[in-house]
């Protein structure tokens, strides 16, 4: 199966992996969180090649994730912005980040700190019930009859 047939599939990983699944495509929203904007900007901070730039932002501009904004007139410039849609990737590359912390690096190259309390924060999956956290061996998946 191709990449871009993964959107046709009736399974959520599937399709959120058709839109960030492609390689740059999240160090592309990683300096969208860190506040990048600007095209110039992706390059020089992902030493990415423009062709894979310009496919990763059409994509995630085609899907809603980014804004493309009109910045300058002359000549015509553009920068690109989180959208609602693309701000609910935040959690994805926290855990992405999490992830690399503990099996990748034996130093973690970023701390998150939360703003509010000025506090290390660290991201966790809590259940939306009672709060408490919650691990892959706590869950079960419910299939919607009516779905399939």
């Amino acid at each position: 199966m191709k990449h871009d047939e993964l959107d046709g599939l009736y399974c959520s990983v599937a399709r959120t992996w058709s839109v960030i699944g492609e390689r740059w495509t999240m160090m592309v929203l990683r300096e969208c969180f860190r506040g990048e904007r600007r095209y110039d900007h992706f390059r020089s901070k992902l030493g990415v090649g423009s062709n894979v730039l310009n496919d990763r932002l059409r994509v995630l501009v085609a899907e809603e994730v980014l804004e493309r904004v009109r910045y300058q007139d002359s000549p015509p410039r553009f920068e690109y912005r989180l959208t609602a849609k693309g701000a609910d990737l935040y959690p994805v590359l926290l855990s992405l980040m999490s992830w690399g912390d503990k099996h990748k690096n034996p130093v973690p190259p970023v701390r998150l700190v939360h703003r509010r309390c000025g506090h290390a924060a660290q991201p966790r999956m809590t259940c939306a019930h009672c709060g408490e956290a919650v691990s892959w061996r706590e869950m079960t998946a419910e299939f919607e009859p009516d779905a399939w």
